[in-house]
């Protein structure tokens, strides 16, 4: 790209080139910005790079996707007209990303403190260490160095190892996962998925065409595992899709007898398993068996992203697989991710020279803190009207409703008053957790959260009366 300074890296200038791009933008209607493939033969670089900055600004809330058509920007001007849509989790997704909202649902554990700024400072240094014309071309599935990393970070046992040919790294969550599903062969295809779930994963799912079943979990973190034998025994089922150690956004640790059993079910039904370990790190007390360290690695793939523990500087998505290698190698390669070797290096050296295990330590201390206070204001002001359990780990609380009442209202009340939760029916497509919803407790700004609380038993108050 002309007139890039020398030190920068391609995705800052594109990250530039769309900010200002963004700022432009006169109208009160949705723009629809340039396609991945338009702005990559604009400026002259891959889509992959162009997807990275546009991935930063989606983070920063000035630019939203929506699926099939593309990446848009939206004025802050229209947030109002424009959340009036009738899809929910678009009208959540765009008023989480007001300037004037206090948003009390976020799932950033990161927000309370990032490695961002000692990953840029490695990075720095190693582009004087690895100057641009010495380093290696772009390896498809990820630097050798920070796959070795994580299949060092994974290995438990000689009978629990990975290498680094295991380990695949792309460019965000999202597109490690459409590959799985291309590699999986998912489209039309059964899969089983632990309910709630993240809403990210059961729209790209659907979009996917994928016959998504969901299991719902007990309030002890536990699945109906007879209900579970059943559905083995009627459908023809591809994948099923459970969390290694804790679920997210409930919070709940299945007890390890009942993962046994689990991982039992599993081996005798020969499907592939599929380990969500966004939240794995994120538990407040270690696990003493993960569902990896309990079913055969031949029908296991492991899936997380650095994101939720480093922060939005590392957005990077990962997945561990000791199959399917030709089919995988090939796909990455066909994507193309062409991933910053050396911010990928520089977060290989956060894990080994123990910087993010002291990070994570210290990160937990706070979340938990975090969550001790939150629980304390719920129970003063909540403990007739809300229903909770507290979580093993995360940023999150799933609170539910002791009484009928209609969240969506709940929730549309408390947009007025600029206060943002998440209703529980967002983490389903079957009806499941209408009376729930997620709160964060790692909310940052001036806003007072024992006032946003009041305005929540105020909002619940309302619809009980109606």
């Amino acid at each position: 790209m002309r007139g890039v300074r020398q030190t920068d890296f391609a995705y800052q200038a594109v990250y530039r080139y769309l900010t200002n791009l963004i700022s432009e933008v006169g109208t009160d209607a949705r723009v629809k910005l340039p396609s991945l493939r338009h702005l990559a033969d604009r400026l002259n670089v891959s889509i992959s790079t162009i997807q990275y900055a546009y991935s930063l600004l989606e983070k920063e809330g000035r630019v939203y996707s929506v699926a099939k058509s593309g990446y848009y920007a939206l004025p802050v001007s229209t947030y109002s007209a424009y959340s009036s849509g009738a899809d929910l989790l678009e009208i959540l997704y765009v008023s989480t990303r007001r300037p004037d909202m206090l948003v009390l649902c976020n799932d950033e554990p990161a927000l309370l403190q990032s490695l961002d700024s000692p990953l840029l400072l490695l990075e720095r240094e190693l582009v004087r260490q690895y100057p641009r014309q010495s380093q290696s071309l772009s390896q498809p599935c990820g630097e050798l160095e920070l796959r070795t990393a994580l299949a060092a970070r994974y290995t438990t046992s000689p009978l629990r190892c990975w290498h680094a040919d295991d380990v695949y790294i792309g460019a965000d969550l999202r597109g490690v996962l459409e590959i799985l599903i291309n590699v999986l062969a998912l489209k039309g295809a059964t899969v089983l998925v632990e309910s709630p779930c993240d809403w990210a994963i059961l729209r790209l799912l659907q979009s996917a065409g994928v016959q998504v079943i969901e299991l719902p979990l007990k309030d002890d973190g536990c699945l109906d595992l007879a209900n579970l034998v059943h559905l083995f025994d009627i459908q023809d089922v591809r994948l099923v899709l459970l969390s290694s150690d804790i679920n997210m956004p409930t919070g709940a640790r299945m007890p390890v007898n009942e993962r046994r059993r689990l991982a039992h079910l599993l081996e005798v039904s020969g499907c592939w398993v599929l380990e969500n370990d966004t939240y794995g790190e994120l538990a407040f007390q270690p696990a003493q068996w993960r569902l990896r360290d309990l079913v055969s690695a031949d029908r296991l793939i492991v899936f997380s992203t650095f994101e939720k523990t480093i922060g939005p500087e590392a957005p990077y998505g990962y997945l561990l697989s000791r199959q399917l290698s030709v089919e995988l190698q090939r796909h990455f390669l066909l994507r193309a991710f062409r991933l910053s070797p050396i911010r990928q290096k520089a977060i290989a050296r956060l894990y080994a020279n123990g910087r993010l295990d002291q990070h994570l330590s210290i990160l937990r201390r706070m979340l938990k803190e975090r969550m001790q206070q939150m629980v304390q204001l719920l129970q003063e002001r909540f403990a007739d009207s809300l229903q909770w359990s507290l979580p093993a780990g995360g940023a999150t609380l799933w609170v539910r409703s002791v009484r009928p009442v209609d969240v969506r209202r709940v929730f549309q009340r408390l947009l007025k008053q600029r206060i943002v939760v998440a209703p529980g029916e967002l983490f389903s497509i079957c009806g499941f957790h209408t009376q729930s919803l997620r709160l964060s407790h790692t909310y940052s700004g001036p806003h007072n959260l024992e006032a946003a609380l009041g305005s929540l038993a105020d909002a619940l108050r309302l619809e009980w009366l109606d």
